[in-house]
C-alpha cells in the first residue's frame, strides 16, 4: 500500500508540476502582451487515512487561475483611443458578431486595456478583432439618459462615422462697441455707424449681422440717444431683425470720465427686449433664435459712449462653423469626444467600467479578454472614477503583469520539482523489482 501510495503521489507530483510549468511557459510568452494577467497555481495536499498504521501517501492536487485583479503598469503611446483603466476594474469589449444589430446573443467580454481604431464601417476594434462598447450619449442633452449599469443590455459597440461634419449654429453674440458720445450733438452729421457680427447658421456657413447705429443729432442739446438698426445679410434683400432705441446716462464732459453706459431702465422698452439679462431676443432668416447681449442691467453695459471713435472691438459669437472629424479622444470620466478641426467637440459614448465581487473568478479566453462565470458574480459598470473602479486614460495601454525575473524562479523551481518526482518514482519501481526479485 504504501509503495503503491508513493508511486501515485510521485505522478501526481509530475503531473502538477507540468501544469504549473504551463502556466510560467503561458507568463513568459506574454511577457509583453498588453493587458494580458499572469497565471498562477496553487498547490494542495490530499490525505489518504488507513486503519493501520502504515502511512499511505496522498500525493498533491493544483489549482490554476488568473490573477486578473493584479493591475499593471500603464504606458503612453502615440493613439488617443489607446485605453487603458488607471485603477481597478475592466473595459466591456464583444466580438464582430456584436456588432450586428440583429444579433440579439451578443458575446460579451471585457479587458483591462486595449489599442482600439475605427474599421471601415466606423467600429472601434483591436487587431485582434475585439470592439469597444460602451452607453451612447444624446447630443442634444449630453447625457446617457436610463441605463443599466447590473449587465450588458444597454451597451452598444462604439461606431464613429470618421467622414462626419458637425457644426454649432450661434445662439449668442455679445456686442462690445464703442459709440462716439460727439455724434449726438445738436447738428453734428455724422451721420450713421455700420458694423457686422459673424454667426453661424444651422448648416455651419457663416453668415453676418448688419449693426447699424444711427445717432440722434436733432436736439437742443446732447441727447446721448442712439437708434439701433439688426439686419440679417444672409438674405437680398436683409431680413430685418429689430430696431430699437438706446440712451446713455449723462457725461461729463468737463472731466471726460468713463461714461457707465446703458444703466437699468433707459433702454427703451421694445419686443424681444429682456431688462434682466440685458439681450434682445431676434429670429434669424433659416427660424434659428439668437441673444442679443445689448446691456441695459446694472454690472452689464458692452455698449459704451466715449468721446473717441467708433469702435466695433470687442463682438464675440458663440458657435463653430462646419467642421472635419480629426481624432477621437477619451477622457478620465470615460466619456469619448469627436473633435473637429475647428475646436468643437462632441461627447460620443460614455464607456463605462466594469466592477465584479471576484475578478479572479472571470474566464479567460483569447486576446486577454475575459468572461463572466457564476464564480465571479454579477457585474456593475460604473462610470470611470467613481466609487471603486479607476480613470479611463487615453494615450495608454496597460503592460502584461508578468515579472520575467519572478517566472524564471519558478521555472528552476519547477524543473527541480519535477525531476525530484521523477526519482520518487524510480525509485519506488527499484523497490518493486527487489521485492520480485526476493520472490525468485
Amino acid at each position: 500500500m504504501t509503495l503503491s501510495s508513493s508511486m501515485n503521489a510521485g505522478i501526481m507530483g509530475l503531473s502538477v508540476n507540468a501544469t504549473r510549468l504551463g502556466t510560467v511557459a503561458d507568463n513568459i510568452a506574454n511577457s509583453d502582451t498588453f493587458g494580458y494577467k499572469r497565471s498562477v497555481t496553487d498547490f494542495s495536499s490530499m490525505v489518504i487515512r488507513s486503519n493501520s498504521n502504515a502511512f499511505a501517501a496522498g500525493g498533491v492536487r493544483v489549482e490554476a487561475s488568473r490573477e486578473v485583479d493584479e493591475e499593471g503598469a500603464l504606458i503612453s503611446t502615440g493613439n488617443s483611443t489607446d485605453i487603458a483603466v488607471g485603477g481597478k476594474g475592466l473595459l466591456p469589449v464583444t466580438d464582430e458578431a456584436g456588432t450586428d444589430p440583429q444579433n440579439t446573443n451578443r458575446n460579451n467580454m471585457l479587458v483591462a486595456t486595449g489599442s482600439f481604431t475605427p474599421d471601415e464601417n466606423g467600429f472601434l476594434r483591436t487587431e485582434s478583432g475585439l470592439f469597444l462598447q460602451g452607453f451612447p450619449i444624446d447630443p442634444t442633452t449630453g447625457e446617457i439618459g436610463s441605463v443599466s449599469r447590473s449587465g450588458f443590455g444597454s451597451l452598444e459597440p462604439v461606431q464613429v462615422n470618421a467622414t462626419q461634419f458637425e457644426s454649432t449654429p450661434t445662439s449668442r453674440i455679445e456686442l462690445g462697441i464703442n459709440l462716439p458720445a460727439d455724434a449726438t450733438n445738436p447738428g453734428a452729421g455724422t451721420g450713421a455707424y455700420e458694423t457686422n457680427a459673424q454667426y453661424f447658421d444651422n448648416l455651419g456657413r457663416e453668415q453676418l449681422m448688419q449693426l447699424i447705429f444711427t445717432p440722434d443729432d436733432t436736439q437742443a442739446t446732447a441727447s446721448n440717444r442712439w437708434n439701433v438698426q439688426l439686419l440679417d445679410n444672409a438674405t437680398t434683400p436683409a431680413t430685418a431683425l429689430s430696431t430699437f432705441d438706446i440712451t446713455f446716462a449723462d457725461t461729463n464732459p468737463g472731466g471726460g470720465a468713463l461714461d457707465d453706459g446703458l444703466t437699468a431702465g433707459t433702454a427703451t422698452a421694445f419686443p424681444g427686449y429682456d431688462a434682466t439679462t440685458g439681450e434682445v431676443q431676434v429670429t434669424l432668416a433659416n427660424g434659428n433664435v439668437v441673444d442679443v447681449y445689448i446691456g441695459g442691467v446694472p454690472g452689464g453695459n458692452p455698449l459704451s459712449q466715449f468721446a473717441d471713435d467708433f469702435a466695433p472691438n470687442n463682438i464675440s459669437a458663440n458657435g463653430l462653423a462646419i467642421g472635419d472629424l480629426i481624432e477621437i479622444e477619451i477622457d478620465a470620466q470615460g466619456r469619448l469626444q469627436a473633435v473637429y478641426n475647428t475646436g468643437f467637440r462632441q461627447d460620443l459614448f460614455q464607456i463605462p467600467v466594469a466592477d465584479l465581487p471576484n475578478p479572479n473568478g472571470l474566464v479567460a479566453t483569447n486576446n486577454q479578454a475575459f468572461q463572466i462565470s457564476q464564480s465571479s458574480g454579477d457585474v456593475y459598470f460604473w462610470d470611470a472614477g467613481t466609487g471603486p473602479v479607476g480613470e479611463t486614460v487615453g494615450f495608454a495601454l496597460m503592460e502584461s503583469t508578468t515579472d520575467i525575473a519572478s517566472e524564471l524562479t519558478q521555472l528552476i523551481e519547477t524543473q527541480r520539482a519535477y525531476t525530484s518526482n521523477a526519482k520518487i518514482i524510480q525509485t519506488v519501481d527499484e523497490m518493486l523489482q527487489e521485492t520480485n526479485n526476493i520472490i525468485r
